[in-house]
Formats: C-alpha cells, sequence, structure tokens
C-alpha cells in the first residue's frame, strides 16, 4: 500500500523490454516465478489491497472456512463459464473464491492475483489503489457471502464459524429486577486506550459493572421509578472462532483529529474466556482459544500497510528458522567478520554502480527485490538513494534503466540482477534461488555440499509465518510479540477453539477436500506454468554473437580493419549460453569447413581505429556465461598468432589511439591521390585542397607505442617536430576557420619521445602536427617557446553550396538535382557574392527570369536555418568556412529585416509551416496583417502568439503598436496566427457584496430599492466567527454580518484601491448608497465567506494587493474618514461587565502596531481608549472555533544563550496572530474579581462540540451536515483522497 519503489518511473514493462535488448526474440512475457522456499503462495497487490490480501490468507488458513467453501459444487453454485447467459444463476464471489483458494494451494507460482475476485466485487479499477479498514471488509464480505449463499448448504457457514451473542443485563439495586437484552457479534471490538493487555480490555467489557447512581440514575420498569442499577455484559454464546478487532483509531476531541494508539498492548497466544461467559460450569476446554492469526498494521490513522502472521496449522509450508537464529552467536560474529572482509569488497561510496552492484552480488540468490532495494542501499551506506544520488542521477528506477546493459529484470519484474552474473531462470524465485551458491546456469551442484552444510531439520508441528502481499517468509512466535505496540502494531486478532482438531490425512495435503475439478485446473496451470519456464529459459539464455573471422581482416593502423569494403567481416550466431565454449568452437569449425589448423576464440571490439583483440578464452569447459561472454559480444575466430603475416598484439594496454596527423601542404602538385576513403578523407579525416594550407590523415596506433615511434612509423626524419593541439588555443584554431587567423600548438620535449600515447593522455580524434624545420622559415608557422603557431591565408579557404531546387530537399528529389560545388570564399566575402558564384558555377542562369534564390544553413539534424543576409560578409554573418550551405528557391533578408515562420490556428509542424520577411521595425498590427494577405485572410478578429519552449501555442503578443524589435522577435522564430479578439491586458474581474448590519438602519433603508431584485442565492450570512450577542456590535471578522450581492466590475490590476472604490460605487445597486469620498468606505476581502482582511493604501495597485480574477470583496460604509497603515490592526474589544458572565457592547479600535506589537503595546492602547491604568487590564483574545478564550498577559519569552538578546514579543505572531477583525475581551481587575471570560454563550458552544465529536465517535454523520460547530483547523495539511466507502455487490438469489 506505500507503493512501488519505481511508481516515478515508467512502467516496468518498459525497463524489461530495454534490460533484455539485444537478445533473441523472446517468447511471449516472462512467466511467474515459482513458490519459495516457504513452499506457500503470497497474493499480488493491485496498489492497495494489501488490507484484502491479509484477510483472504487469514480465510485461507482457517481450514474449516475453506473446507466449507470447498463442499459447495457447481449444481449448487452453477459455473463461471455461464455467467454472462441470460437467466443463468452464477453465484459468482463464492466460486472466485473458491478459484483463488485452489490456487493458493496447488498452482507453482510465486503470487496469485486477486482481479477476478475483485471484478466479482463490483469494483473498478481505481477501488484497487484506495486503502480501507480490513475490519469493514470483514464484515462486509461475511455478509455478500451470506447473500451469495441464499439457498444452498453453505448459506449458514458464515454463521455456524464465527457468530456469537452477548447479553447485556441492568440489576435494580431496589427491587433485584434484571433486564436483559441480547446481541449478535461475529467480531468483537476492544478497547485500546487506557487499557495494557487484551485481558484488562475484556475484564473491563465483561465483569466490571457500570452504577447508574447520583445524577445518572436508571428508571426501572417495575419499580416505575428513578433507581440505583449496574449493568453488566457477559458472552452467552460462544463461536468456533473468535475475532477481535482492536481498536486502535481514536479521535482527540482537543485536536479535533484522529490518531493511532501505538503504545504498548500485549495478547496471550492462549486464552480462556471462561470469566467473561454468562455460563461458567463447562469444561476448560469450552472456553480455551489459540491464537493463529493476527493481521498488523504499519503507518497512520490515515493510510499505511496491512500485512498478517499466520500460523500454519495444516503444515502446508516448509518453515525455516530465520537466518539470524540459525547459527550460534559466535558462529554469527565469525560470519560477519567473513562477509564485511572477504564477501564485502571496498565499495566507492560515492558512485551508485558500484554499491548496487555490489548489494546485489552479495545476495544468496544474485537477485534483489526491487521493493527492499532500496532499504538494502540504506543499510549498506546510511543514506537513502534520495539524499545520496538522486540530485545527479536522477530516480534510481531511470538509472537502472539507464545501466542496462548491467542490470536485468528477473522473475516477472518483481527483482533486479546482474547481467554479468544472472541468476538461473530455473532458481530465480527466492526460494529456490536461495539453495545454490552456484551463479554458473551449466555447471551442477556439488552432491557433496548438502553434506559440508547441512540444512536445519524442520521443527514439527505448526509454524508462524509472515504473508505480505506477494512475500512469505518464516517467522517465531517471539516475533509476534513485537507487534505489542510502535507504529507497526497487531491490529486483528483470530482465535481458534483449541476442541478443533485437524485430521492427520489434511496435514502436508494441499488437495485435502479439495474437489476434483478444482484440482484438475490447477494441475493443468501447472504444466502450462512449466511449459512456458521451459521455452522462456531457452529463449533467455539465447545470446547473439557476432563472429569475425580472421581471413577477412588485415591489420591497418594498429587495428584491425575489414579487406573488403561491402562487407564487414562479421557474421552473426545465435547460441545458448549454458553451453561450453567446446561447444562453440565445434559450431564454428562446422561452419567454416575450409578451416585449417588451431582454432583461438577472442573477446573484440570495436574502436575508432578499428577491431581490437583483448582476452583469449581458452577453457573449453567453461559456459559462455561464466567465460563473460554476453549478447552483442564480438569474437575474433583466428589462430592466436597473425593476420594476413601480422603479428597481433592483445590486450587493454594495446588498445589503439586513432589520431589526425596534421603536415603543412603548400600547393596542389603535392596532393596525393588517395583512393582509401578511411586514410584520407575530406574536411576532418583528409586533406584539404585549394592552395596553401594544411593537410589532415587519421591515422591509429596502439596505445602502448611510444611518441618516438609513431615519428618512425609515420616516416618522418629524426630531426622532425611534432606538436599537440594547444588545449587553451580554442579561440584561434576558431578564428583560424572563419577565413584567416591563428591556432596554437605545443612542441612535445624530447623527453616525451620515449612516453607512450596513453602515458601522454592522448586519445581518439587528438590532433598530432608533424614540422620540419625548414618549416618555419614559411610564413605560416612561427616558434615562440614551445609554442608553435600557425597562421593561415585567408584566402585559401571555401564554402561548399549545395543546390536544392525545391528547397526543402524531399525524399523523392533525384540526385542529380541536389548538385555540389565548392566556392572560393574569404572570411571578407559578402555572402551575395557568394550566392552570386554559386549560380553561376550551377548554370542556374538558364532558369526562368526573375527566378529568387537565398543562401540557407542547415542544423545538425539537417533542418533548414532562416536565410542568411547577403549584405554581410561570410565572418560577420556568423558562417563558418570549410562548411556547406545550401541554394534554395526563395528571397533572402535585408539586414533590416526579419525572416520569420508562422501558421494559422495551431502550432506549425514540420513542413506545413509558411515563411515571410517583414522589416523588423513594423509592429505587431502590420506584420499580422502581411501574415493574414499572405494566406489570403480577412478581418479583425485575429492576433498573433509566440511558440512556448515546447513548441505549443503560448501567450499572445498583447502590444499591437510595439516593433518586432522591441519584442524581441528574431530571425527564424516561429508566431501562430490565432483567431479570436486579443483579450484584455491585466483585467480582474471581482464580484462585490454590500455589507448589512440590523443597527445600520440608515443603510438598509437606502437598500430596500435593491430588496426585491436579489434571490435568496444572491445573500449569505458571514458567519466568521459564530458568536451571538445581545446588543448588535459593528462590522468585524468575529460578528454575524448580513452580505448582499451588489455585482461584478471589470477593472484592471494597474488601478488603485481607490480606483476600485470609485468604480464599484457607479454600480446600480449602490446608486442610493451616501457616501462623500471614497475614504468613508471600507473594503474587505472575503475568504472562504469569511471577513478576511482589509484592503488598505488609497494608491496601491491591485496587483501589490495581490487580488486576482474572481476573488470576491465586500464594502462597508463608514461614519468617519479612515486611511489605515500597514501595520494599523482593527480590533473588536469587548469590556466585561463586572460581577457578570457578560459584555458590553462591543467597539471598534484601531491599534497602531508598527512600532511596537508587543502586548504592553496594546495594554497602553486599551488603557487610554478607556482611561484607565494599564496594570489594571486583564486581556484575552477570543478562539470563535472552539468557543474559548486565550489570556494575554505580559509573557517574557526566553534569552537565547548564543545571541544574548532577548526576543522580540509580537501579538502578531504566535501564538495569537491578532489580526483584523479579532475579539480582544477586557477585565477591569479594579472593580471586577472575576477573571473568567468564557460567557454562557461560550459553554453552549462548547457542548454542542462535544456532542458533535461524540456524534462523529459513533459514527453519526449528522454533524457534518447541520453546518454549526467548529470548523476545521486551519493551517498548511497534507492533502489526503477522499475517503470511499467499501462495497460488495452482490446478486439477487432468493
Amino acid at each position: 500500500m506505500f507503493g512501488n519503489l519505481f511508481e516515478e518511473e515508467e512502467e516496468e514493462e518498459g525497463f524489461a523490454s530495454t534490460s533484455s535488448r539485444g537478445r533473441v526474440a523472446k517468447g511471449g512475457e516472462e512467466p511467474p516465478p515459482p513458490r519459495g522456499r516457504s513452499n506457500l503462495c503470497g497474493i499480488k497487490n493491485q496498489g492497495g489491497t494489501c488490507y484484502l490480501n491479509s484477510l483472504l490468507q487469514t480465510l485461507l488458513f482457517t481450514p474449516e472456512f475453506r473446507e466449507e467453501l470447498f463442499s459447495l459444487g457447481p449444481e449448487e453454485l452453477g459455473c463461471l463459464e455461464d455467467k454472462e447467459k441470460p437467466g443463468a444463476k452464477v453465484r459468482v464471489i463464492p466460486l472466485e473464491l473458491q478459484r483463488l483458494f485452489s490456487s493458493l494451494l496447488m498452482v507453482d507460482q510465486q503470487c496469485a492475483s486477486t482481479a477476478n475476485l475483485t471484478d466479482s466485487f463490483g469494483w473498478n479499477s481505481s477501488e484497487g489503489t484506495n486503502q480501507h479498514d480490513v475490519q469493514e471488509l470483514n464484515r462486509i464480505l461475511f455478509s455478500a457471502l451470506e447473500h451469495s449463499l441464499v439457498g444452498t448448504t453453505g448459506s449458514t457457514f458464515i454463521h455456524r464459524l464465527y457468530h456469537g451473542t452477548i447479553v447485556n443485563s441492568i440489576v435494580c439495586k431496589e427491587c433485584g429486577n434484571v433486564s436483559q437484552r441480547q446481541e449478535d457479534f461475529l467480531d468483537l471490538t476492544v478497547c485500546v486506550c487506557g487499557v495494557s493487555s487484551l485481558e484488562d480490555a475484556l475484564w473491563n467489557m465483561f465483569v466490571e459493572e457500570e452504577l447508574f447512581e447520583g445524577n445518572n440514575l436508571y428508571r426501572c420498569a417495575q419499580c416505575d421509578r428513578l433507581v440505583t442499577a449496574a449493568k453488566s455484559a457477559k458472552l452467552r454464546k460462544l463461536p468456533l472462532f473468535m475475532t477481535m478487532s482492536l481498536l486502535r483509531f481514536s479521535f482527540d476531541f482537543a485536536k479535533c483529529e484522529r490518531y493511532k494508539e501505538t503504545g504498548r498492548y500485549s495478547f496471550p497466544f492462549t486464552i480462556n474466556l471462561q470469566p467473561f461467559c454468562e455460563q461458567t460450569d463447562g469444561e476448560d476446554s469450552d472456553y480455551s482459544y489459540e491464537l493463529f492469526s493476527v493481521i498488523i498494521h504499519k503507518g497512520g490513522c490515515y493510510g499505511g500497510h496491512y500485512h498478517v502472521y499466520i500460523r500454519d496449522i495444516d503444515q502446508l509450508g516448509h518453515w525455516e528458522p530465520p537466518e539470524e537464529d540459525c547459527k550460534p552467536k559466535t558462529q554469527k560474529k565469525v560470519k560477519e567478520e567473513f562477509k564485511k572482509e572477504v564477501c564485502e569488497p571496498k565499495v566507492q561510496e560515492d558512485d551508485p554502480l558500484s554499491v548496487l552492484t555490489a548489494i546485489i552480488a552479495q545476495e544468496p540468490s544474485k537477485s534483489v527485490l526491487l521493493d527492499q532495494l532500496g532499504q538494502k542501499l540504506m543499510d549498506k551506506i546510511g543514506s537513502s538513494w534520495s539524499k545520496k544520488f538522486r540530485k545527479h542521477y536522477g530516480p534510481i528506477g531511470k538509472f537502472l534503466q539507464s545501466h542496462n546493459d548491467v542490470f536485468m529484470l528477473v522473475s516477472n519484474g518483481t527483482r533486479v540482477a546482474l547481467k554479468a552474473n544472472p541468476p538461473s531462470p530455473v532458481t530465480e524465485s527466492p526460494g529456490s534461488a536461495e539453495q545454490t551458491t552456484n551463479s554458473d546456469p551449466s555447471t551442477p551442484s556439488d552432491p557433496g555440499a548438502d553434506e559440508q552444510q547441512p540444512k536445519p531439520e524442520q521443527e514439527q508441528g505448526s509454524h508462524w509465518f509472515d504473508l505480505n502481499d506477494s512475500t512469505v517468509t518464516s517467522i517465531r512466535e517471539s516475533d509476534i510479540e513485537k507487534q505489542f505496540q510502535g507504529k507497526e502494531s497487531a491490529y486483528m486478532l483470530f482465535y481458534r477453539k483449541t476442541q478443533l482438531h485437524r485430521p492427520s490425512e489434511a496435514l502436508n495435503n494441499p488437495q485435502y477436500k479439495v474437489p476434483l475439478h478444482l484440482i484438475q485446473m490447477a494441475q493443468e496451470e501447472n504444466i502450462k506454468l512449466q511449459q512456458m519456464r521451459e521455452e522462456f529459459e531457452a529463449t533467455n539464455n539465447t545470446v547473439e554473437l557476432r563472429l569475425h573471422l580472421a581471413p577477412s581482416y588485415r591489420l591497418e593502423n594498429g587495428a584491425l580493419q575489414p579487406i573488403s569494403r561491402e562487407q564487414n567481416g562479421s557474421t552473426t550466431l545465435s547460441f545458448d549460453r549454458r553451453k561450453t565454449v567446446g561447444d562453440l568452437r565445434l559450431a564454428i569449425y562446422q561452419m567454416q569447413e575450409l578451416w585449417e589448423g588451431d582454432m583461438a576464440l577472442t573477446v573484440a571490439k570495436s574502436l575508432p581505429a578499428g577491431l581490437h583483440l583483448y582476452n583469449t578464452v581458452t577453457d573449453d569447459s567453461v559456459s559462455l556465461y561464466s567465460a563473460g561472454i554476453h549478447t552483442n559480444s564480438d569474437l575474433f575466430v583466428w589462430n592466436g598468432r597473425e593476420v594476413c603475416g601480422a603479428t597481433i598484439l592483445t590486450g587493454a594496454e594495446w588498445e589503439p589511439v586513432l589520431l589526425t596527423v596534421v603536415r603543412p601542404f603548400l600547393g596542389e602538385d603535392e596532393l596525393p591521390e588517395v583512393e582509401d576513403a578511411v586514410e584520407c578523407k575530406e574536411g576532418r579525416g583528409g586533406f584539404e585542397n585549394g592552395g596553401p594550407g594544411l593537410k589532415r590523415e587519421a591515422r591509429g596506433f596502439a596505445g602502448a607505442v611510444t611518441l618516438g615511434e609513431v615519428k618512425v612509423a609515420l616516416g618522418e626524419p629524426k630531426e622532425s617536430l611534432l606538436c599537440q593541439e594547444h588545449k587553451g588555443g580554442k579561440r584561434g584554431e576558431h578564428g583560424a576557420g572563419e577565413g584567416g587567423g591563428a591556432s596554437g600548438w605545443r612542441l612535445f620535449p624530447p623527453d616525451d619521445m620515449q612516453r607512450t600515447l596513453k602515458e601522454l593522455s592522448l586519445k581518439d580524434g587528438d590532433a598530432l602536427l608533424v614540422l620540419e624545420p625548414q618549416s618555419f622559415d614559411s610564413s605560416m608557422f612561427t616558434l615562440n617557446g614551445d609554442v608553435v603557431t600557425v597562421t593561415t591565408p585567408s584566402d585559401c579557404r571555401w564554402l561548399q553550396v549545395e543546390f536544392q531546387p525545391q528547397g526543402g530537399g524531399g525524399e523523392g528529389e533525384k540526385e542529380e538535382e541536389r548538385r555540389k560545388i565548392k566556392v572560393p570564399a574569404t572570411g571578407n566575402m559578402l555572402l551575395g557574392e557568394v550566392k552570386q558564384r554559386a549560380i553561376e558555377e550551377l548554370q542556374l542562369q538558364e532558369q526562368p527570369p526573375g527566378a529568387q534564390y537565398c543562401l540557407r544553413q542547415v542544423d545538425c539534424t539537417g533542418k533548414l536555418l532562416p536565410p542568411v543576409c547577403e549584405e554581410l560578409s561570410v565572418r560577420d554573418a556568423g558562417v563558418r568556412l570549410m562548411t556547406t550551405l545550401t541554394l534554395c528557391p526563395g528571397s533572402a533578408p535585408k539586414a533590416s529585416q526579419l525572416f520569420l515562420h508562422f501558421s494559422v490556428g495551431t502550432a506549425p509542424s514540420a513542413g506545413m509551416e509558411m515563411d515571410i520577411i517583414v522589416e523588423n521595425t513594423c509592429t505587431v498590427k502590420e506584420c499580422l496583417k502581411s501574415m493574414l494577405d499572405a494566406v489570403g485572410l480577412d478581418g479583425t478578429c485575429w492576433h498573433l502568439r509566440r511558440l512556448d519552449w515546447c513548441e505549443e501555442v503560448g501567450e499572445p503578443l498583447m502590444d499591437e503598436d510595439a516593433s518586432l524589435s522591441e519584442l524581441k522577435i528574431s530571425n527564424g522564430d516561429s508566431l501562430v496566427v490565432t483567431e479570436g479578439q486579443l483579450p484584455p491586458k491585466g483585467f480582474l474581474k471581482i464580484s462585490v457584496w454590500l455589507y448589512l448590519h440590523p443597527s445600520n438602519n440608515s443603510m438598509e433603508t437606502d437598500f430596500n430599492h435593491t430588496d426585491n431584485g436579489h434571490t435568496e442565492e444572491q445573500m449569505l450570512e458571514a458567519v466568521t466567527a459564530g458568536e451571538t450577542e445581545s446588543h448588535p456590535p459593528p462590522l468585524c471578522a468575529g460578528n454575524m454580518a448580513e452580505l448582499r450581492s451588489v455585482g461584478q466590475v471589470e477593472i484592471s490590476d494597474e488601478a488603485t484601491l481607490e480606483d476600485l472604490k470609485t468604480q464599484v460605487l457607479t454600480l446600480p445597486a449602490l446608486q442610493d448608497v451616501c457616501v462623500p469620498t471614497t475614504a468613508f468606505m471600507r473594503v474587505w476581502q472575503l475568504e472562504e465567506r469569511r471577513l478576511a482582511r482589509i484592503l488598505r493604501g488609497q494608491q496601491l495597485t491591485l496587483r501589490k494587493l495581490k487580488l486576482t480574477s474572481g476573488t470576491d470583496l465586500c464594502v462597508q460604509q463608514l461614519l468617519k474618514e479612515e486611511d489605515l497603515g500597514p501595520k494599523d490592526v482593527l480590533l473588536n474589544i469587548k469590556m466585561g461587565v463586572p460581577g457578570e458572565r457578560c459584555y458590553y457592547p462591543p467597539e471598534e479600535l484601531v491599534w497602531d502596531a508598527s512600532r511596537d506589537s508587543s502586548p504592553r503595546s496594546l495594554r497602553t492602547c486599551l488603557a487610554a481608549h478607556y482611561s484607565l491604568s494599564p496594570d489594571s487590564l486583564l486581556l484575552a483574545k477570543h478562539q470563535p472555533d472552539k468557543h474559548t478564550w486565550e489570556e494575554i498577559s505580559n509573557w517574557s519569552q526566553q534569552v537565547s544563550k548564543k545571541k544574548k538578546k532577548k526576543k522580540a514579543e509580537s501579538l502578531l505572531g504566535a501564538p495569537f496572530h491578532l489580526k483584523d477583525g479579532d475579539t480582544v475581551g477586557i477585565k477591569n481587575l479594579l472593580i471586577d474579581n472575576n477573571r473568567d471570560f468564557v460567557t454562557v454563550e461560550d459553554e453552549q458552544g462548547q457542548q454542542r462540540l462535544r456532542e458533535q465529536a461524540e456524534q462523529r465517535r459513533k459514527g453519526g454523520q449528522a454533524a457534518n451536515s447541520d453546518g454549526v460547530g467548529p470548523q476545521k483547523k486551519t493551517g498548511p495539511t497534507k492533502s489526503r483522497k477522499p475517503e470511499v466507502a467499501l462495497s460488495i455487490n452482490v446478486g439477487v438469489f432468493r
């Protein structure tokens, strides 16, 4: 019920498919794993059905209930296959329960599904995720079964097993008359609060007497008067099975909230109920019960998780002592030390891959349950994934998915294992996997292993198991005592009479009294599961290998390269990883009939330089799995010595590095003809042409060779110099590529000639400049210390222009139409000149007259970018030389123009957007008109919107008179022409209410003409504090006030509060209200029909006042001007009447708390108002929700030891939080000795609260509908899902 570890991630199926990528097509979904070592079956959680699973397991392990259910045959219940037939009488719920029980007993799977059962309940998909109470389900399920079995022989079996009676007696102390009333029960609810054990609770229920005396007398029917009496209860009839629900969830009347009792509450394993029964003359065995099931709740009162401890009465499971109990303490310590020193290699705790790999590798089953991975991680490193790794690596589920070359899901997606060391599919279940420590699926287990490590024998008798949804584990009786207290504690207890004995043929026999047709169904299901597992095992162990045959390769550039460019030299082979290397060698011999001599199989890897060989597999007896050969592995087949006469160096230290060798190139005559596209490529991998410059060549070298050996391999003389591209010279290089500039290179010192490429940290793609000493005579190369500067002339660069007639390069475009030419260019050349040269070389002058073309760049995805401005130079336009431009039909924008994309109505899709060129100084309105003209639309009901960051229609361009440049619309932006008028900017729609108080007769008279114009829906009673007074007080948040709707106003959020008041006075309903100026009007903001705060600051804008559209405001007419400051607080003050429990009529007081908001400041202000001494006043704040008063005293807060400074005492903060409209009571201690502020009305309100709380405790719902009583406690609370009533739909079978 707490959810899955990966509920924030994608579905598990997505991860499973990723983890198995590269395998041969799998034979369907992974079959469910078999049962574990306990030989018991769990139940799959549908998302929130742990309460159902716990109860179903308890009923399954109640043999008498199970056998009564199985005794009902198809002739009474019908057949599920006929449930859709009209008129068929099929009792679906007991039939589905039979099938589920038979599956749990006999089908070899780790967990069963309750989907069909919950469907028979009439539950929809959301019911599986709602949390419910297991006691409620127990009663509803029994009721549903009784209704489903009406008219059958099993209609009374629930009554026979669980029904008991209680007799309640009241004895008159005067005449001795006894009045009795009998109650039926299927389960007992016992109190937890205030008692420490089950026996104490039963003693209070059935032994202690309740006396009716004093003011609480009993009317005796025989005496016909109020008398003293005693009330008691006794158990009259005991059921065979006693179910007891512990009342752990209680209600706190002070806080008005639910809570869970977590204190210690013990219960016995055997209990004698004789002291609590009416008849006590029977045998002791008639009253003796033994515990056989404990449903446990973990969590709080608003949610949690259920699991169950069950005693296996029929000994159907295989019980083994928990691992920590199997060995003596000394042996445990040795084992722990051995684990730490040997089994747990040093883990890099900052590397999540290392930590997770170590956790999984140390498990006996070589796999971990997904929902236990997070806990094992915390046990390993002492910190959770969210705190340690989530910020840098994301959620743990996505981390596992992104490393699918390391991790894989097994056991139908419930466990995670290592790809390099996965568990065998036969032993993937937790139980069977732990029975062997051999990780090789092909290696047989050692027959002598059991003798060296004998398994503990199963103790005789029935044992306890923990059934936690799909997981079943063995526990000891002592573990039950751990559930006496805490957040994880016992919730329901199930006892059975000790007289109930099981026949010997029922022990270890799951088929006992199971109908034959259900046994056959389970056997067929087991055969089907076995076939699925065998098919999956064969498919899951098939790997794809890429074989590279030596005759197809040659050694070149320090790596193996295919001889033929048409064929890559590799062959794909599907092979069973459980077979041995010898089997693989034999299969390759059979494939290569002409192979002669020895055959070596070496693991290879494709690198940028080519294919490189690593370790050779020599042991023919090991499996591919043990040899580390997995799917998509590369294997090189050769003689183990040479390839095409060249000796091959293997191993990681000889990994080749692909370097770019750069040499000076001073003319076209020196350009060699290169046919091999690998050695010489245009651009990065080959030679540059077009005049003096540099030529580049890709060469591979073994990583273990020295720099001096590289020089020899390049055929350079000893005096040649080698340079490495200067890391800080990127800017210079960039400049060189833009038509003139310089790039920096660092000269290798002589000592580096003896260092290897790996020691020099040279990697694939690094450039190596080769220079002869005479090269420095040229102006291109200058040497300054150990830095060589290469200056390339700007007139040796070029741009490639590709012609696309349709501008889009569609798929059907012919290759001959996409012609490419190179145009010599410099950084200072205008792009218009580049275009003209390209048109001439492409011979496009013969095209139809007036045809226009533009140059456009292409991004990395192949999308055309906006046309470049032809008035700019190559460098100013940001175009890099030696790149490609596309020549397309169309016009190019000028320097003062913008090239925009636009669409009508929706966000543009690929190929559907239109283009337009406008001046960057034109307004939004002019741009919109140009776009409408371009598509042939007219009218004024259109406006422009931007595209947001996710390429969807975003915010409108509000200012139609602003220019595109002012709105920062740049070249290539996309706009959407949207239908409809431009929405008004920053306008608020506010509902206005008028305050009317009975005492304000003049205002009521003024408003009389609108009384008939408003319905009852337009009037509301603002009871913000629930007070009632004998004298009508002025308006404040604590009084009853009648509010009447006067309409709505639309006003800009930039308007001031004074503007709002002026506009409110223009409403027709307020035309007769006499207000000299806006200062005679007070505006309140309503929140949940309460007067919440006064809006102050006449010149503050509505935006600064944080008003939003839809806000409700209330206006109040004042008799004098008012201008409250930001720290002025409007209080409702009441002076107590001396000697009485009431107050004088309240008054309004404005308290200035700007300088001092302490209690002394308020007391001084009140003393000045009443002309009294401050020391004679006693103050208290009224809490209308609780009908209590909180006394305000001159408290002295504790001085901080660190700051040595007294904290500020403010009534505006905790605990009083004084605000506008609060009520403050005052007592004059000179003439009034009564320090109690509570009035008669307060006491009546408190009594109502107690009555309502009592009604809720008893299950009454009336308090929720009358609207009177305490408001819900305000403050930030965690949102919870609404509680949904639990129900089971049953057909009519009467």
